[in-house]
């Protein structure tokens, strides 16, 4: 089977000529990179283990024409994805295939970082000294006196040098092999066909991380035909940026790690903690919620503790034996204004972390409550401290709402900090999501070098718990 698609469905639905034509310029280099990437994963036969990373830039569509593993990144974001790919994945065959603007500018730190790291991972850097997906800017490639969209005087001294990215990836101790090759004639495209074939049999090996540099014609924003595109990288860029082999080590296999675990004593233990006693072997998930999968946002000012119930949920959930995720997002302000985490608890695997249309929010400041109320979909629970939001003016319709004086509450018991498991309390009243002995012993477990302030705690979780339900018993 190709490794490309026999019908690009991008264009006309796949249907006629268009369904077998690419997005790229006539001339463009990127065919023909495609073209030697494809053969070289078929002849190796990683099309079932291949992950192509394609973020923003002209090879944005390469998921329209590759038929393996595809993941689209953020503008710079590959190798921080491919990352996290190759480590949840260590068999598969992980390829970032980035544009100049993408890897050398808005990529830059990520670039490094994971070069220098030095998993076994392969970079495709494809270098048309342009940005050329959005409008023919300068880019950190670009060269000295190369007029441009934001250089149309050409590029002078006080816009910075061309970046060598190959020399400098080549500097670093993390690559194993970094080549810089071009595309001009048939030999440098022979050339070129290797070097790609190298850096992922390296990967596949598992001897480390791969960087090929290739020198692409951009025939659009050089304003050339494709024939005067390729003498213009002939003559202009590779004095610049020479060809050859910038490193090439000889290093033995090493990376064999083994398949992520999920096991709940592992996870809590890479973030140096131990699960809580008495955590049951088998979760029962509770199916009166009638979903598998319950999103939550908790979210107030910095210092409402909204960050540390996120976790105590988190981590209660996990020690029962589900999947659990965590996202902070901390606003700038340290004291109003919002800071949130998204939590999601699954009765399988959480496939998206973040929430932006929680079950459940608990809101415990005026702005929280105003920015997040609406994302609750119909037939959610708004939970919100109506000592600090006496008058939260008109909230959607069709959800669930409690009103709770949860400042109040913890003040009335001597500490208003408290008030975060207070409504940890209030939740589990709402909700019962998770065992009430659950939560109170990841509770106690995580203050267990802290006694004296685990009266306070367990008293703020049965007011939260009595304030939505009087006849409840902790």
């Amino acid at each position: 089977m190709s490794v490309f698609y026999s019908n690009f469905a991008r264009h006309a639905h796949g249907e006629g000529l268009k369904g077998h034509s690419t997005h790229y310029c006539a001339g463009c280099g990127h065919g023909v990179v495609h073209r030697d990437l494809a053969e070289v994963i078929e002849e190796l036969g990683l099309q079932d283990t291949a992950i192509l990373v394609s973020p923003v830039g002209c090879a944005v569509f390469a998921h329209y024409y590759f038929n393996v593993g595809n993941t689209q990144a953020a503008h710079g974001r590959a190798p921080a994805v491919a990352i996290g790919h190759k480590l949840a994945h260590p068999a598969s065959t992980v390829i970032c295939y980035q544009g100049d603007g993408d890897l050398a500018s808005i990529g830059l730190a990520e670039t490094i970082s994971t070069a220098q790291m030095g998993l076994p991972l392969t970079v495709i850097f494809i270098n048309n000294a342009i940005y050329g997906m959005t409008g023919g800017q300068l880019a950190p490639t670009s060269l000295m006196g190369q007029k441009t969209a934001t250089s149309p005087d050409g590029r002078n001294a006080s816009m910075g040098q061309p970046l060598k990215m190959a020399e400098l990836i080549a500097s670093l101790d993390g690559p194993v092999y970094v080549e810089r090759v071009a595309l001009y004639d048939a030999r440098q495209r022979v050339k070129a066909r290797k070097a790609i074939r190298k850096a992922i049999t390296l990967q596949q090996e598992g001897r480390g991380y791969a960087f090929v540099e290739i020198l692409s014609e951009c025939p659009t924003h050089l304003k050339l035909s494709p024939t005067d595109a390729e003498k213009w990288v002939k003559e202009k860029m590779e004095p610049v940026y020479p060809l050859g082999v910038k490193k090439d080590l000889t290093v033995e296999p090493w990376f064999k790690p083994a398949p992520p675990s999920f096991e709940p004593a592992k996870i809590l233990g890479y973030c140096g903690a131990e699960p809580a006693a008495g955590s049951p072997a088998v979760a029962v998930w509770p199916f009166h919620l009638g979903k598998r999968d319950i999103s939550l946002k908790f979210a107030g000012a910095g210092g409402d503790g909204a960050q540390t119930a996120a976790l105590l949920l988190t981590r209660a959930a996990i020690e029962q034996g589900f999947d659990a995720t965590n996202i902070p997002s901390y606003g700038p302000e340290s004291r109003g204004g919002t800071s949130y985490a998204d939590v999601h608890v699954a009765a399988g695997e959480v496939l998206n972390p973040a929430a932006p249309e929680p079950d459940v929010l608990v809101a415990f400041n005026a702005p929280s409550l105003a920015k997040f109320a609406a994302s609750v979909p119909e037939g959610g629970l708004i939970i919100y401290d109506s000592t600090v939001i006496p008058a939260p003016g008109e909230l959607p319709a069709g959800r669930r709402v409690l009103a709770l004086p949860l400042t109040k509450l913890a003040s009335d018991l001597g500490r208003p900090m408290v008030k975060n498991v207070v409504a940890l309390g209030a939740l589990h009243a709402a909700v019962e999501m998770l065992p009430a002995a659950a939560l109170l012993a990841t509770l106690r477990h995580v203050l267990k070098d802290r006694p004296a302030v685990l009266p306070l705690n367990e008293a703020a979780f049965a007011a939260g718990l009595q304030a939505v339900n009087p006849f409840a018993v902790v």
